[in-house]
C-alpha cells in the first residue's frame, strides 16, 4: 500500500499546482499535513480494529468540510473563515480537501481499497486494477469489475507498522513501516518534494 510519504508528496504536488497565489511555506505545510493526518486511523485500530482506512479514510469527511465551506462563504452574511483567515483560508481549506481525497483516500481505494463511505455505509471498495488498449478486446478496465464491494470494519484488516495483525501482536512480529513499496512511488516522492522545494526556494527568493 501507499506509505504515508507517498500520500505527502503526490498532496505537495497538488498544493504546488492548486494554491497559486496563495502558495507561500504555511499553506503547503498546512495542505501536505492534512493530507497525512488522516493515517492516524492506525492507532485508532489498535483498540478499534477495523478503524484503518475507514474512520478517516472515506469520502464523508472532506464532503462535510468542502459542504460547510461552500455554506460559510456563499451563504452567510459573514464569512467566519473570510473574517479569521480571508481567501487565504477558502483556498488552503479547499485545496487540502482536494488534496486529501486525490493523494490519499482515493490512492488508497486503487491499492488495496478504503471503506469509501464510512459511517454512513460500512462497506470497503477495492478499486485496484488496470485500463488498457487491446488489439483484441478493445477498451479493458478492471477497476470496477462486479467485484469491488468486500467486507466491513469487523471482518476487514489492514496489516501495518503500527498494528501487524488483528489479534494480540506476538513480540517477535516484523514491524514494517513503508516508504516506498515500488520504483513508481519513489520518484513520486523525489518529485512531490522536490517540487515543493524548488517553489519555496523561489518564494523566498522573491521576498
Amino acid at each position: 500500500m501507499p506509505s504515508t510519504v507517498v500520500h505527502v508528496a503526490l498532496a505537495g504536488l497538488i498544493g504546488t499546482a492548486l494554491l497559486a497565489q496563495r502558495f507561500d511555506a504555511r499553506s503547503i505545510v498546512l495542505v501536505m499535513a492534512v493530507t497525512a493526518v488522516i493515517d492516524l486511523d492506525t492507532v485508532i485500530d489498535i483498540w478499534i480494529p477495523g478503524a484503518h482506512r475507514a474512520y478517516f479514510h472515506n469520502l464523508v469527511i472532506p464532503a462535510a468540510v468542502l459542504l460547510a465551506l461552500w455554506w460559510d462563504v456563499r451563504w452567510r452574511e459573514t464569512s467566519y473563515i473570510k473574517r479569521r483567515w480571508g481567501e487565504w483560508g477558502v483556498r488552503v481549506t479547499w485545496v487540502s480537501m482536494v488534496a486529501l481525497v486525490f493523494a490519499h483516500v482515493l490512492l488508497d481505494a486503487f491499492f488495496n481499497g478504503v471503506n469509501l463511505f464510512w459511517p454512513l455505509h460500512d462497506r470497503f471498495y477495492d478499486l485496484s486494477g488496470e485500463f488498457l488498449l487491446s488489439d483484441q478486446r478493445g477498451v479493458v478496465q478492471t477497476f470496477i469489475d462486479g467485484e469491488t464491494a468486500e467486507g466491513t470494519v469487523e471482518e476487514t484488516h489492514y496489516t501495518t507498522g503500527v498494528n501487524p495483525t488483528p489479534e494480540e501482536t506476538p513480540q517477535n512480529v516484523e514491524r514494517l513501516f513503508p516508504i516506498a513499496g515500488t520504483g513508481e512511488r519513489f520518484l513520486l516522492v523525489i518529485s512531490g518534494f522536490a517540487v515543493v522545494a524548488m517553489r519555496l526556494i523561489e518564494e523566498r527568493r522573491s521576498d
